[in-house]
């Protein structure tokens, strides 16, 4: 289980328990697109997308570790 702090508020969550709400924090340009860093805006996880220039959709690059 996670804790996390926020503004004087505790969350405690587990990426089970909830689905993830991914704001980007910063991107840059990649030769296949963007790489996007992005967050979930409840539990704080961070992740890696990838932005390809033929699809709309992000792709994550990176997977949560229990």
């Amino acid at each position: 289980m996670t804790t996390l702090e926020t503004h004087g508020e505790q969350h405690l969550t587990t990426a089970a328990t909830h689905e993830h709400g991914w704001i980007v924090e910063s991107s840059h340009p990649v030769s296949t697109g963007h790489v996007l860093y992005v967050r979930c805006v409840d539990c704080g996880t961070r992740r890696v997308d990838l932005q390809d220039h033929r699809h709309p959709a992000p792709v994550a690059l990176t997977r949560e570790l229990p």
